[in-house]
């Protein structure tokens, strides 16, 4: 009985540490592309509300904001500047 009580105990914890790492990438990936998905969502809620020119500007957004994370994601980095943003 006390054996089947710390298999559970294990499986629980297996299932917290998933799901932490599961949190983290989500968080870098937002650390990322963070700008570019409000942009995105900016442009979708303008275009449906029938504004063309505000949603045109909000695509126009998104595409710069996605060309920085770009820059910042293949940009070369070490000690001296790891935490400067990409030019």
């Amino acid at each position: 009985m006390r054996l089947l009580r710390n298999k559970r105990g294990q499986g629980m914890t297996e299932y917290i540490i998933i799901v932490a790492l599961i949190a983290v990438a989500a968080i870098a990936a937002f650390a990322y592309f963070g700008q570019t998905i409000r942009s995105q969502t900016a442009a979708m809620s303008e275009s449906i509300a029938g504004d063309k020119d505000g949603a045109g500007q909000a695509v126009d957004a998104a595409q710069g904001a996605a060309g920085k994370a770009l820059g910042e994601a293949t940009s070369e980095k070490d000690l001296k500047n790891y935490v400067e943003p990409a030019k």
